[in-house]
């Protein structure tokens, strides 16, 4: 069996394992591709080999490391993305610490705009080029930003990046100081690329889609923002079309307009909305994205191309229930806490966070949401494999106000709105996204709480207008009509009743019934619920998570306006203030598997738990299978459509010999479906029956075992 270690080196954790002593990174040489200032752009990864240096004694800037890095002679080399986090002798280390990349720039990129790309740096970054300062991003550790690098950049010379990270506690920001529950892994912690355009490119795009379903249409509005870099003015014209993914004919075209920059003008340009004759619709179970191919032209000439993938999708409130595309769903999933796996933490690899999303769908997993801003990687797995996830601003606990009285201090204020910002306009094309999520646990009675959490919907609404919002409270069990959930667009509840709160699950469904007596138009997303073994008192694990899992959702399932089920948590997850486990280790044992993935008992009750076919059996009859199942009426609750029954026969000494599949028709919930079919094979020794999504994932299955004679 591959070691959890050589399974990450395998998989693109290499060189996250260890620090190794080196004088100097050699420099990395980039694409020699001729960049014409008109030339389609140019992404280069900065990933792999860095030279990195902690400066516990905060040397780094007075001593001016950003312009001769040679004054420190102890750089180690390190694979970006990196934390130092996962390093035995600097795992309490938060503070300072530096990196460098050397890299070698051709001559073809002379007159080209250079932009480099972090996707994230834990907490703040300051960065320099060749000895000069190009910006810094502070205080933001899971959003992405863009520097310029144009002015220092030297084409046909080798160049030196320098980046000074830092993840000290700090009051100022959010999360704040050690108010928050989830490793705080300093360091570039996700990927780093150069992107290389013209002067004249488009930084992003928003895309606004709704589907008139009476009619099976769509419209898709687009804005653009357009940057000039240069000099002087320049006169656009700006095409587009849409093409769905994987098809090479244009779905619809825009009208070319013109636009007209002055020099160093950023714009938002809204582009002509265009019209979709029977749109593929995004939906959990069938994923289909569009692609939108948005050009500048300059005299006719292309200078730049921006392709950006979204889906078409209609998510409404009504009835106190959630409407995917004009049909009612209850949803389902488990929450996943990132950065968890001790070998790699926050700098996860591409193949741990695929390795933890296809997790998720095995465990039927349509429904999540994450504490903080995700990578990109993990939005593009949600995207393509139908997942609905809420992302957060990482404003979390009630001590995120402690000393503040009416209102939110101004810095924390300013804070969480530069966060949901800079979430909203990177994220906000992403189909699986559901809902933006304000904060978490933060007393939502409390004057500063309640205010800030105001502020943040009113901005979330400007920017975002379509888009639910939602928080997710622990202050709904006295009085829960003076909640900030009122303004909510749907309330979101953290239920511990039986592990953190006192009393039954009949408290529990009293509760439940009061929330829903003060708030009866909105839906009620449970957003979590579980069982932790976060106290030296409680020596039940496993056995005790599947009691709670089962005994609550019993009562949710008796309450119609409860339209979504977040079990936490996914895994057990790395924390600076985790009650089991030394350095590296230290966590929370809260989840249905351990820090590496392997699965717990737990594991096979919340894939049952959250599948929507309540049961499935199938035996054998005078040489026929026969197989039976029902759809779930209760949460999770959704028509399956394009769902598939399958068998496999195995004979002769456990040989799969034959098998078989049929499309099953359209079941709404609580629909039962059965069929018979004669086997061809002699003296089957068992049976495998599955249920298989039209994604590919198995929903429920069983194994007929044939007894002899």
């Amino acid at each position: 069996m591959i070691s959890r270690r050589n399974f990450l080196r395998n998989t693109g954790g290499a060189g996250l394992l260890g620090i190794i002593p080196v004088a100097s990174v050699a420099a990395h040489v980039l694409p020699e591709k001729p960049v014409d200032p008109t030339a389609i752009p140019l992404i280069v990864s900065l990933d792999g080999e860095w030279d990195f240096c902690l400066d516990a004694d905060e040397r780094g800037m007075k001593e001016k490391w950003f312009a001769s890095p040679e004054k420190q002679s102890d750089w180690q080399q390190v694979t970006v993305p990196h934390t130092w986090q996962i390093d035995p002798e600097h795992v309490e280390y938060f503070g300072k610490a530096w990196y460098k990349k050397r890299f070698f720039v051709p001559r073809s990129w002379a007159g080209s705009t250079v932009r480099i790309e972090f996707e994230a740096v834990y907490h703040s970054a300051r960065v320099w080029l060749n000895g000069q300062s190009v910006g810094m991003h502070l205080r933001k550790g899971y959003t992405a930003f863009f520097l310029d690098l144009t002015p220092q950049i030297k084409p046909g010379a080798v160049n030196t990046l320098v980046v000074a990270a830092d993840n000290q506690f700090d009051d100022d920001m959010l999360p704040r100081n050690h108010s928050y529950d989830w490793a705080a892994d300093g360091g570039i912690t996700r990927p780093v690329s150069l992107h290389v355009t013209g002067p004249v490119f488009t930084t992003r795009v928003a895309i606004v889609s709704h589907a008139d379903l009476a009619h099976q249409k769509a419209k898709v509005q687009v804005t653009a923002t357009i940057s000039n870099t240069s000099g002087g003015q320049v006169n656009l014209e700006v095409p587009f079309n849409l093409c769905l993914e994987g098809e090479g004919t244009v779905s619809a075209q825009g009208p070319v307009i013109n636009v007209k920059l002055g020099p160093g003008e950023t714009k938002d340009v809204v582009l002509t909305p265009v019209t979709l004759d029977n749109p593929k619709l995004w939906h959990f179970d069938h994923p289909h994205l569009y692609v939108l191919e948005l050009e500048l032209r300059q005299d006719g000439k292309l200078i730049h191309v921006l392709h950006e993938t979204f889906g078409i999708r209609n998510i409404e409130i009504k009835d106190a229930g959630f409407y995917l595309n004009g049909e009612r769903v209850w949803l389902m999933g488990v929450e996943r806490m990132g950065g968890s796996n001790p070998d790699i933490g926050m700098a996860e690899t591409t193949e741990w966070i695929r390795h933890d999303h296809r997790d998720l769908k095995i465990l039927n997993c349509v429904f999540t949401r994450a504490h903080w801003q995700q990578d990109k990687r993990v939005l593009d797995y949600c995207d393509r494999h139908g997942i609905l996830i809420q992302c957060e601003v990482p404003t979390w606990g009630g001590a995120t106000f402690k000393g503040m009285q009416q209102e939110p201090s101004e810095v924390i204020m300013q804070n969480g709105l530069e966060q949901l910002r800079e979430l909203i306009h990177r994220d906000r094309n992403h189909p699986c996204i559901f809902s933006w999520g304000l904060c978490n646990e933060i007393g939502g009675q409390n004057p500063p709480a309640y205010h800030f959490a105001a502020n943040m919907l009113k901005e979330a609404k400007r920017l975002d207008s379509g888009r639910l919002c939602s928080y997710a409270s622990n202050s709904l069990e006295k009085t829960p009509g003076k909640d900030v959930s009122a303004l909510m667009d749907f309330v979101e509840w953290n239920e511990y009743y039986e592990s953190w709160y006192p009393g039954t699950v009949e408290d529990m469904e009293k509760n439940l019934e009061e929330i829903h007596s003060a708030f009866p138009e909105k839906p009620i997303v449970i957003s979590e619920y579980g069982w932790c073994r976060c106290t030296a008192t409680r020596t039940v694990g496993d056995p005790k998570k599947i009691d709670v899992l089962r005994s609550n959702d019993a009562i949710f399932r008796k309450h119609d306006y409860v339209a979504g089920l977040i079990f936490f948590c996914y895994n057990d997850y790395r924390t600076h203030i985790g009650d089991k486990g030394l350095g590296v280790m230290k966590q929370r044992v809260h989840g249905v598997v351990d820090l590496f993935g392997a699965r717990k008992p737990s594991f096979e009750v919340l894939r049952q738990e959250s599948g929507p076919v309540l049961s499935l059996n199938s035996w054998m009859d005078g040489g026929s299978l026969h197989m039976q199942m029902t759809t779930r009426k209760q949460i999770p609750a959704y028509t399956l459509r394009g769902y598939e029954l399958r068998w496999v026969v195995y004979a002769d000494q456990d040989i799969p010999l034959e098998q078989g599949a049929v499309s099953l028709p359209d079941l709404k919930p609580g629909q039962d479906f059965s069929l018979a079919k004669k086997l061809l094979t002699p003296g089957p020794e068992k049976i495998l029956v599955q249920v298989m999504r039209p994604t590919g994932f198995s929903v429920i299955e069983k194994t007929i075992v044939q007894q002899e004679g």
